[in-house]
């Protein structure tokens, strides 16, 4: 069984007692692997309710339910497991992509496709606008945070071993993914920054926390967060540039074209990672 640090029980006795790993070493790579799979989580939310026209109300049951299922799979898991790891967090990219669409977008034509007077089944769109959903969301996170403080439990991604902890940080996650497409649509739609500079005002504030990480008074904790839902944005407008028209500043890839590549990327990503944590688990128990 592979082992991660020490952890006194959470009766208080002091008992030392190993713990099984459930989450991934926060390295590059990682990060790499974020990014990749929000990218394919906005090409792939637009390709459902989009491109095949099921609308954001459908595409957000659909993909919530997948969400459902593969967080399951990762709860039930003993142990790390890269690929159910990284298909939750593919999930929670995708369907917040159609939860954000469905909370802010509407049924003008802005939001619907060349030729298109609706949007798939049930309701286009809540209309709230990127301010006011990123405000919910923002509220959400927040009351997320304050209930997992007030858990005791640690927000340090390599100590989180428990179902409680781990079902708030699959339920931070969800959110921080969903307000990261708010906040990404919004640079690429709303700011005037359009695709690329909306990407490269991301990355450069990805950049500063990079710098911050040398600073001892800030926690690291604190950045890692910050930066997992920075990623979000990033992967939002880059996905953006990826699939959107020539005349409004994209590239014209297209959703499923695009889609198909970043999986084809992401799965190579997590098969790599998948025989580096196989290598690693045998290392230690070797050791």
């Amino acid at each position: 069984m592979e082992k991660s640090e020490f952890l006194t029980d959470l009766d208080g006795a002091g008992i030392k007692r190993h713990v099984t790993k459930k989450l991934p070493e926060v390295t590059l790579a990682f990060w790499v692997m974020k990014i990749a799979a929000t990218t394919l989580g906005e090409t792939a939310g637009d390709l459902f309710a989009q491109t095949l026209k099921l609308g954001y109300f459908l595409s957000t049951i659909a993909l919530f339910l997948i969400f459902v299922v593969t967080l399951s799979a990762q709860l039930c898991s003993k142990h790390y497991n890269p690929f159910f790891y990284w298909t939750v967090i593919l999930s929670t990219s995708t369907v917040g992509t159609t939860m954000s669409d469905f909370m802010n977008r509407d049924a003008s034509a802005k939001f619907l496709t060349d030729g298109a007077s609706t949007l798939g089944w049930g309701p286009q769109g809540l209309g709230l606008g990127y301010p006011i959903g990123a405000a919910i969301l923002i509220s959400l996170l927040i009351a997320i945070f304050t209930a997992w403080k007030c858990s005791g439990l640690t927000f340090s991604i390599r100590d989180i071993v428990t179902f409680r902890a781990e079902a708030l940080f699959w339920s931070a996650i969800l959110v921080s993914n969903t307000l990261g497409t708010s906040m990404g649509d919004f640079l690429s739609d709303s700011s005037g920054l359009g695709y690329a500079g909306g990407a490269l005002l991301v990355a450069g504030m990805l950049a500063v926390l990079v710098a911050l990480m040398r600073v001892p008074a800030v926690p690291n904790v604190l950045l890692f967060w910050i930066a997992f839902v920075l990623t979000r944005p990033l992967g939002a407008t880059a996905g953006d540039f990826l699939t959107k028209p020539l005349a409004k500043g994209g590239l014209d890839l297209g959703t499923a074209g695009s889609s198909a590549v970043l999986l084809a990327i992401l799965i190579g990503l997590v098969g790599y990672a998948q025989v580096r944590e196989s290598r690693n688990t045998v290392l230690r128990e070797v050791v």
